[in-house]
Order: structure tokens, then sequence, then C-alpha cells
């Protein structure tokens, strides 16, 4: 499927009253969905304990 063919689905998967932000905050969240598959598909993850090491100053 095409990046445009995803985007024409997208807008047509909205309910009829969707505002423009609306068709623009599901974009932006497929875009990021689509990057995060990329980064995994490339190795560029991160450990379960790499997360809690990077997260262990927030969570004190």
């Amino acid at each position: 499927m095409t990046t445009k063919d995803k985007v024409i689905q997208a807008v047509q998967n909205l309910p009829d009253d969707a505002s423009f932000e609306d068709a623009m905050e599901r974009l932006l969240f497929l875009v990021k969905i689509e990057r995060g598959l990329q980064q995994a598909d490339a190795g560029q993850t991160f450990s379960q304990a790499q997360v809690k090491e990077r997260m262990s100053k927030w969570l004190k």
C-alpha cells in the first residue's frame, strides 16, 4: 500500500463530523507508528532493562 493509499484510507475511516485537526492528529499518529516499525525492523530498539534504566530517574 502506498503512502497516498494509506492517507486516503485514514481519511475515509474518520467519522463524518471529523475536523481538520482530527485528520491531522490521525495522520501524525500513523506516521509515528510507521516510523516506529521501521526503527524496530532496523534493530533500533531498547530492551526492557534499558528502558527501566533510562526511566529510573523519573520513577523515584
